[in-house]
């Protein structure tokens, strides 16, 4: 739920009781797709940023933390990936990330909803700006039933995925994730958006999330990362895998590339996975 209150102020509810508020200069879009809500807004502190369903998807300020993350943590650990593919991430950020990698020889992004990718390449031209790399190739459909029908195998998939409600339900499910297995190379590694465990309705659906992935996969893990503009700052992924193990990695190998990052290096890839002490109970009592 979001409110724009007439002193230029924009509000996303946390839960009933809390609420993050961006003093906004501009609403620059203000349209609805065949799927949900999207805004464009400049704001003061964090430049500009879009909403879908008045959600806060990503801020020009923090959106590298989201996006190393979600792509430098895998690659670290499976740097001969070669075909990517990425289930939702219609901003771009995480193929921005990919493309960094010379040895990546194909992406595909399943985006369900064509206007957003539209919108940031208008308005978030610093996110959205490698879309057209020529290894990348663009669906405009539904990511379930693109993986489900997926003919060739994936090294990494990504499921850069709004919240579990709506457009992005579907790709919480357990007869997602099998789909993801069956579609990865041997070796291969699904990372999923894993939403957060402070807020009670976020940690519910974190519970969920890793029960149904770990009925899936042998290595189920999942790490930390700090995003000022979501739900309590404190933001997850999962990281899931027919056998590598996320912590185990070439840090040499890695720093070698030379990939520039502001959030992401190796000592934290390694911290990231040593999670709070609530997180790690409710992570095994979802497990049971």
């Amino acid at each position: 739920m979001e409110e724009i209150l007439n002193d230029g102020w924009f509000f996303e509810y946390f839960t009933d009781n809390a609420k993050f508020g961006i003093k906004i200069k501009e609403h620059l879009v203000d349209t609805k797709s065949e799927f949900q809500k999207i805004d464009f807004y400049d704001s003061y502190e964090y430049g500009r940023f879009f909403t879908l369903d008045g959600f806060i998807m990503l801020t020009e300020r923090d959106e590298f933390i989201y996006h190393e993350m979600i792509v430098h943590v895998p690659m670290a650990v499976r740097p001969q990936a070669k075909r990517v593919l990425i289930i939702g991430g219609g901003d771009g950020g995480a193929v921005r990330e990919l493309v960094r990698y010379p040895g990546i020889g194909h992406i595909d992004m399943v985006e369900i909803d064509a206007m957003v990718v539209k919108l940031c390449r208008e308005y978030l031209p610093l996110t959205a700006g490698k879309l057209d790399d020529p290894r990348v190739q663009l669906f405009f459909e539904d990511g379930a039933a693109f993986v489900k029908n997926a003919k060739e195998k994936y090294d990494l998939i990504l499921v850069d995925s709004t919240d579990p409600v709506g457009v992005g339900e579907g790709l919480f499910s357990e007869e997602f994730y099998r789909d993801c297995f069956a579609a990865l190379s041997e070796g291969g590694v699904l990372i999923n958006q894993h939403e957060s465990p402070y807020y009670e309705g976020d940690a519910i659906e974190m519970e969920r999330a890793h029960k149904k992935l770990s009925a899936v996969f042998p290595v189920c893990k999942v790490y930390q990362f700090h995003m000022p503009t979501y739900a309590s700052g404190h933001w997850l992924f999962g990281f899931a895998s027919k056998g590598a193990q996320p912590t185990v990695f070439d840090e040499q190998a890695w720093n070698a590339l030379g990939i520039k990052t502001k959030y992401y290096n190796t000592e934290l890839h390694k911290g990231c996975f040593a999670l709070p002490t609530y997180v790690k109970e409710r992570l095994e009592k979802a497990k049971g």
